[in-house]
């Protein structure tokens, strides 16, 4: 699988054929300490007076190369697959060479486990479904109408919330909203079999 980039991450990235292997590799390292410990602002105004560029040129750059690395640690791509996706962005042969011996497999392939993590770590905690249970009562009369039938669905939704913790919500509906609700989720089911679907589940794990 190759790594779909952006116009706007190929115009970050379009500078580095201008300037030394040694500055490629500053941006590359810099890009790996944000992705560990966070963005600083302060080093994009240290590494742009040490290299003798804009702060913004230098901010686009490693921008592009975070972007690089963290999307193939998503996807786990091989060192071929990496390499074809670079040489998309119109580099000199010397220069893919450059990014995938110096850079790329120096930087992205020691830090994939550690990039990795930190993309686990980002990730939102969301509930995911432990249980249901429900139960049907329909109202057969009352003191003002004697023959009436007026079912309702009652259920109980237990959820777990990622850790020891769980969390029940109580829903009250009647027969046709749930026949609607469960219409509308087989619809959903059945769209993450389309191939956008697919390629979008591959990147988020």
């Amino acid at each position: 699988m190759l790594l779909v980039l952006s116009e706007e991450y190929k115009e970050h990235l379009a500078f580095l054929p201008q300037v030394d292997p040694a500055v490629v590799f500053e941006f590359g390292r810099i890009a790996v300490e944000f992705l560990k410990r966070g963005i600083n602002s302060k080093v994009y105004d240290g590494a742009a007076r040490k290299l003798g560029f804009p702060i913004t040129t230098v901010q686009h750059g490693v921008e592009g190369l975070m972007f690089l690395f963290t999307e193939s640690s998503k996807l786990m791509i091989t060192d071929i697959d990496f390499k074809d996706s670079v040489m998309v962005l119109g580099f000199s042969t010397e220069l893919n060479e450059i990014l995938l011996q110096i850079l790329c497999f120096q930087l992205y392939v020691e830090n994939q486990t550690t990039i990795r993590s930190t993309l686990t770590q980002l990730a939102p905690s969301l509930p995911s479904y432990h249980n249901l249970e429900w139960r049907l009562d329909v109202q057969l009369g009352s003191r003002s109408m004697r023959h009436q039938v007026v079912p309702v669905v009652t259920m109980l939704l237990n959820l777990t919330m990622g850790t020891s913790e769980n969390r029940r919500c109580c829903l009250q509906t009647n027969p046709s909203t749930l026949l609607h609700l469960i219409a509308v989720l087989e619809a959903a089911l059945a769209s993450m079999k389309n191939n956008h679907a697919r390629r979008i589940l591959r990147n988020i794990k």
